[in-house]
């Protein structure tokens, strides 16, 4: 399919770069294509209510590393300020990352990131064409973790990031109720309204909570630049749902009662580990899954979801959950009812167009 027909226009001011508190009061767009109404406007806390007893909410428990650093690389008395955004991990000290400026470094060379008293050395051991470096870092295993905890700061996202400086706040805003597992960096965004008072009433209508998990990588936030969805190549991103996981998914499914997944990270490993027959199998691995409009769903019923970048992969995704038609029409209504966009934003609840 041509880009272009993701394309759509969003005023600055509606990009959220903070989110609503508390929480659960965040904005939340029902989106129903085949039913009546179409559009409805709600508040998240209104989810237990949108949701059946028997339906199972399945978030995802990847934590956001704070990929973000700053150091310096020094040649001889030179020294030179870098930026480096992680963003993947390919073993106990090595990560991938992104540099800036990138053009001057070499592979051999060692950067020295600091944040306060904290400090953290890596060494270039490769050096791409785009600016792609691969560091390896003084530190390895859980010992890096908490170096990277000490140097690094939270990779917010570019249009958060360009429009006001970064605080400590943004450790906890940035963070869902669920992490656990470390090595996003970036935030699987629906979760971040969940509180914990939200799962209790969740709970209390008999919805049940499943966690999976997906690494967000960098890619997320790369905009589509071919001309047509199949010219473009997916970032591979790490994810895993355990046995016991999917046995309760099924059961749920056999039972009658509904996959909902909380953000498009969910979708995307449900998805990936979709048989043809809509059970979920065990995965652990890799996915490259590039979801557009004809793409047969076999794993998720109801998604929810933040409001997605133009042109996006993600806008992509939930054009072909609900509707390219349907989508758009939500989106035009989003925006002169000046819902709040991207991560810090608002939401929707969409049901597919063939329900």
């Amino acid at each position: 399919m041509r880009v272009d027909l993701f394309d759509f226009e969003l005023p600055e001011r509606l990009i959220a770069l903070r989110p609503a508190e508390p929480r659960e009061s965040a904005r939340l767009l029902v989106v129903r294509p085949a039913g009546a109404p179409a559009l409805e406007d709600r508040r998240v806390g209104d989810l237990p209510f949108l949701l059946r007893p028997g339906d199972v909410l399945v978030v995802n428990d990847t934590q956001v590393v704070p990929a973000r650093l700053i150091g310096e690389r020094r040649r001889g008395a030179a020294a030179a300020r870098v930026e480096a955004t992680l963003h993947r991990r390919e073993g106990e000290n090595l990560w991938r990352a992104f540099a800036r400026p990138a053009k001057r470094l070499r592979a051999g060379e060692t950067i020295a990131f600091s944040r306060g008293t904290a400090r953290l050395e890596a060494e270039i051991v490769e050096k791409g064409e785009d600016g792609e470096l691969l560091l390896r870092f003084s530190a390895s295993g859980a010992a890096l973790d908490r170096a990277l905890e000490d140097v690094g700061q939270m990779p917010l996202p570019p249009y958060i990031a360009s429009r006001r400086a970064q605080d400590e706040r943004d450790r906890a805003d940035y963070q869902t109720i669920f992490a656990q597992r470390s090595g996003a960096v970036a935030a699987p965004t629906a979760s971040l309204h969940f509180t914990p008072a939200l799962v209790g009433a969740l709970e209390a209508r008999g919805v049940v909570l499943e966690r999976v998990t997906l690494h967000v990588g960098a890619g997320t936030f790369l905009p589509v630049k071919a001309e047509d969805t199949s010219g473009h190549e997916m970032h591979a991103e790490w994810g895993e749902i355990s046995v016991a996981t999917t046995q309760r998914l099924n059961a749920v499914r056999a039972a009658g009662g509904r996959v909902v997944a909380a953000g498009t990270t969910s979708l995307r490993i449900l998805e990936s580990a979709a048989r043809e027959d809509g059970t979920i199998a065990p995965f652990s691995g890799e996915t490259k899954i590039f979801i557009t409009p004809g793409y047969r769903f076999r794993a998720v019923d109801v998604l929810m979801t933040n409001f997605h970048l133009p042109r996006s992969t993600l806008f992509m995704l939930v054009s072909a959950f609900s509707g390219l038609d349907a989508m758009r029409a939500a989106y035009a209504h989003a925006i002169a009812d000046n819902y709040r966009f991207y991560s810090y934003g608002d939401a929707c609840v969409l049901f597919p167009d063939r329900a």
